[in-house]
């Protein structure tokens, strides 16, 4: 999916390697704009399906018109034929439609040949994360318990997405059952906390069920049917459980491949700070009651826990400063670093995605999101940050060429997939600043790029002499 620097060089001065949809908007249109059948499943368009219709259409005709003719045992005989022969037809009509939309296959039945580039394709199961906070928040490695809170909590915010009534009674019993599992299981909770961080973890877990944002409070709020108080108690509740999950995973939660130690690695998280500057003489739209400026903040958190190589080359390159000054280009749906570092700075590192469900991540493989392959952190979320392909091979992520996706939905797939899902490294996801990454212009240059926290987790190899 690596392109050449002449495939965007009418919008920009520098070579990057982005996924071909970014730059050819003509393949959404010609490769994926299918027509969808009442079930909701994608099927292809078949050439020859028209001159069936035709012909069956013509055997139809030809029956109406034998009808009106004298019935004379011959005749008869001869309708009798053209009626079972046309319904023969219907009925291979009837199971083609059949096979196309159902996904259980009909073994034995070999009504029409299927090539593998008219194959239908079905929705993957989709339910991915849909915004940065809540990505990060699911990667974290923590004790299962914990898991299970988070998830019977976050299972409320799409409850309250629901136009009509608000099923509340649904709401209790969620926060119910993540009450009665904290309290069970405060020892184990507080047991896979690394001791000296159990203190801190302590009176989060008393925030957590008694604090003025815990699931007390949040059990009051649904009770009073308030749901914009539920709203703000569940995201307060969730922000006490992903700290608690942070204390409980202090470090990668597996093994790196022997191959892979010489290479810089974060073990948890960090946050870059970058400070993109406009130097056209524009400003940035200023916030509520802000002064317009040509300069603007966007904050990065980075996750070793998923991708451990990739952040940690890409905190090395922010410690080093090699972003600071590097320009900026709009790309359609991403916004691009410039790639003249030289092969000499940072690490060719290999293309790595951890698979939702799997304990550690893939290298030098994409994911078939076709099969239901999904990783835990997503493309498909709007400020997700990627290391662009390396343009010697895409099985290789860029030594420092990184972007900003602009996820847009509707220039996405089944389910509201990217197009390009599972195909590059997501390291981490913009949670501040979303809103300037739209008005960044080719030609904005990154002032300055901070690793203001993680430093710490951030490893380092010895040099090589």
């Amino acid at each position: 999916m690596a392109l050449s620097c002449s495939t965007i060089s009418h919008r920009a001065g520098s070579c990057g390697y982005l996924p071909h949809s970014f730059q050819n908007k003509a393949f959404f249109r010609t490769h994926l704009l299918l027509p969808v059948s009442p079930l909701g499943i994608t099927i292809p368009a078949r050439p020859n399906f028209a001159r069936l219709i035709t012909r069956i259409a013509a055997k139809k005709n030809a029956s109406l018109e034998l009808t009106k003719r004298p019935t004379t045992p011959s005749i008869l005989l001869t309708h009798l034929e053209s009626t079972m022969k046309q319904f023969q037809s219907l009925m291979a009509v009837m199971l083609i439609f059949i096979e196309i939309a159902s996904p259980i296959p009909f073994d034995g039945w070999q009504v029409w040949p299927i090539s593998p580039a008219e194959a239908v394709l079905y929705s993957p199961e989709t339910n991915i994360p849909r915004t940065g906070e809540l990505a990060l928040r699911r990667a974290i490695p923590a004790n299962p318990n914990m898991k299970t809170i988070q998830d019977s909590l976050e299972d409320i915010s799409y409850l309250l997405r629901i136009p009509q009534r608000k099923p509340f009674g649904t709401m209790e019993g969620n926060v119910k059952k993540a009450l009665k599992i904290a309290t069970d299981e405060k020892a184990s909770i507080l047991a896979s906390i690394p001791a000296e961080l159990r203190e801190e973890g302590s009176v989060l877990y008393a925030s957590l069920i008694d604090g003025k944002g815990g699931l007390q409070n949040l059990l009051q709020y649904i009770k009073y049917k308030d749901p914009d108080k539920v709203s703000v108690g569940l995201a307060s509740t969730l922000d006490t459980v992903a700290q608690l999950e942070l204390l409980q995973a202090p470090g990668l939660s597996f093994l790196l491949p022997a191959q892979y130690l010489k290479y810089p690695r974060l073990t948890g998280r960090g946050i870059v700070e970058f400070t993109v500057e406009k130097v056209d003489g524009s400003t940035f739209s200023p916030e509520a009651a802000g002064v317009a400026k040509n300069t603007a903040k966007i904050q990065v958190v980075l996750d070793g826990y998923s991708a451990p190589l990739t952040a940690g080359n890409f905190a090395k390159l922010v410690v080093d400063g090699a972003y600071d000054g590097m320009k900026l280009t709009n790309a359609n749906q991403a916004i691009l670093s410039d790639s003249d570092l030289g092969k000499a700075t940072g690490y060719s590192v290999p293309l790595e995605i951890k698979p939702s469900g799997q304990f550690e991540p893939l290298y030098r493989t994409t994911l078939s999101v076709q099969d239901g392959e999904l990783p835990v952190l997503p493309l498909s979320v709007y400020g997700a940050v990627a290391m662009a392909h390396s343009d010697v091979s895409e099985e290789l992520s860029s030594p420092s060429q990184f972007f900003f996706y602009l996820y847009d939905k509707r220039n996405s797939g089944l389910g509201g997939l990217s197009f390009e899902e599972g195909q590059f490294s997501v390291f981490g996801y913009t949670t501040i600043g979303r809103d300037i990454l739209p008005q960044i212009k080719t030609g904005d240059i990154i002032q300055s790029a901070k690793l203001v926290d993680g430093k710490e987790r951030l490893f380092l190899p010895p040099q090589e002499n």
